[in-house]
């Protein structure tokens, strides 16, 4: 009875490990299929000396060194082996990448970062001819390059439709990592819809997966499951350099419409509504009277934009863009920069404890960032307030440099331990407690005098271009 029981079990175990492997994907013939349309880039500046690579675009990660304090050594876009990572080859040097055929004439796609500052690109196919490309067009913001090859009758991929992936699914990779062309590597869909860290990347919907990405797969496709391009591999989220389990792709469907307005108008135009926002925690939700944490807060107004002529304000939180919920504050941007410059949306605004119907018109995104700098100095009078903070006035002089309207704001000459948890430091501007503007310090001390221990305050703080409402809790005694 015990042999019986034993191979009765053994056999149940058998049948168990045949069924999970049935079950499991085989990726042979897909590669097969696809594996032509995969081309390896290799883009050159100057003399092509990978050694005159300064050791700041060697180490920081170029494109990436605006991304928040402490993100600098995690979001990491890729090259091969001598390639700078994070920006293309300046000053001179050869950077390494991916790429795929999306037409039989002659049409790739790549990443912007692979190629970005390139005076020489080179595409060698997957039957070892080496053709020279011309960078038809670019996209920072999505980190989509449009090339083209003097060629004919092209292996071209199927394009997919990135909208239909769900979480779970299988996806594909192929690449070029450290130099080994054609590797094929695998995972699930693990997010759809991951807005980015980096500047301008925030209209970017990404396809986050587990797929192992390494330098060198940068611009490489994505492939379902029907060998269809769904993505192209981006990035990487790591603190080591190397693949740590979470990587992202620029989805198909937005890289195929940035192609065509490559295209047809040499740029690509997003929608603006003209308003800087943050994430509403439970802090500012708690300060706002919010019933729940969602939306996203509006810190700064752009004059003349869409925005203002609606009648946004700062601490407004927009709830819903086109009744679409914003759950999260990085779903509005993705919203807005997907809308055509010029269409009229509609959104639901929390102000006051009131939920308001908004109509605006979306403009057209700018690529000019300038930046306003000014030196802060000047001494503080000692201040007793219960957040610890010590404000100084702004001279004329600073507030013309900086750009600041109505004369609103005072500088941050000391900041104490409540501030500091909150991330304030000496030369951030103050310019409003609550929703009361300040323009020197004796409104300062007057709008946070009343402040009781335990309670939350909300503040508009600048920092260079941008603001943002930090919310300070101020300590019990005790």
């Amino acid at each position: 009875m015990s042999k019986v029981y034993k191979f009765g079990a053994f056999a149940a175990l058998f049948a168990l490990a045949s069924a999970a492997h049935a079950d499991l994907p085989d990726f042979t013939q897909l590669v097969e299929k696809t594996g032509p349309s995969v081309v390896n880039i290799t883009a050159t500046q100057g003399d092509g000396n990978a050694q005159q690579q300064s050791d700041a675009d060697d180490q920081d990660g170029g494109d990436l060194q605006n991304v928040p304090p402490g993100m600098q050594d995690f979001f990491r876009r890729f090259f091969g082996p001598n390639g700078p990572r994070g920006g293309g080859p300046r000053g001179g040097g050869e950077s390494h990448g991916s790429g795929f055929v999306i037409s039989a004439d002659g049409y790739i796609l790549t990443n912007n970062h692979v190629v970005d500052g390139a005076e020489k690109v080179i595409v060698r196919l997957s039957d070892r001819r080496e053709l020279d490309a011309k960078v038809v067009g670019t996209d920072k913001d999505s980190d989509v390059a449009l090339l083209k090859v003097n060629a004919s009758g092209l292996p071209a991929v199927n394009i997919g439709d990135s909208s239909k992936l769900k979480p779970g699914q299988w996806v594909v990779a192929i690449g070029s990592p450290f130099g080994f062309d054609h590797t094929v590597t695998h995972g699930v869909v693990s997010y759809v819809g991951r807005g980015g860290r980096a500047p301008g990347e925030q209209y970017v919907p990404f396809i986050q997966t587990d797929v192992p990405i390494n330098p060198g797969n940068s611009g490489g496709p994505l492939f379902n499951l029907d060998g269809q391009v769904v993505g192209i591999n981006s990035q990487i989220y790591s603190n080591s350099g190397g693949y740590m389990g979470v990587s992202f792709a620029v989805p198909i469907n937005m890289a195929m419409n940035t192609v065509e307005q490559l295209k047809t108008t040499g740029k690509v135009s997003r929608g603006m509504l003209g308003v800087n926002i943050q994430r509403v925690g439970r802090d500012e939700a708690k300060a706002l009277g919010l019933p729940q944490v969602s939306g996203a807060l509006v810190t700064n107004v752009n004059p003349g934009s869409g925005a203002e002529k609606a009648g946004i304000q700062p601490q407004d939180v927009i709830l819903a863009y086109n009744d679409k919920a914003i759950d999260q504050w990085s779903d509005l941007p993705l919203l807005v920069g997907s809308t055509k410059p010029g269409t009229k949306a509609s959104l639901k605004v929390y102000r006051d404890g009131k939920t308001l119907d908004m109509p605006v018109t979306i403009g057209e995104l700018s690529s000019d960032k300038p930046t306003k700098t000014a030196s802060l100095g000047g001494s503080a009078k000692p201040q007793n307030n219960p957040l610890g903070i010590l404000v100084e006035d702004i001279s004329a002089e600073d507030r013309k440099t900086l750009g600041l309207k109505d004369q609103n704001g005072v500088a941050i000459q000391q900041a104490g331990p409540v501030a500091q948890r909150g991330g304030l430091q000496r030369g951030d501007i103050v310019l409003k407690v609550g929703r009361s503007y300040v323009k020197n310090v004796a409104e300062f001390d007057n709008a946070v005098k009343d402040v009781k221990p335990g309670d939350s305050v909300m503040l508009l703080v600048r920092r260079g271009d941008a603001a943002q409402f930090v919310t300070l809790t101020a300590p019990k005694k005790g």
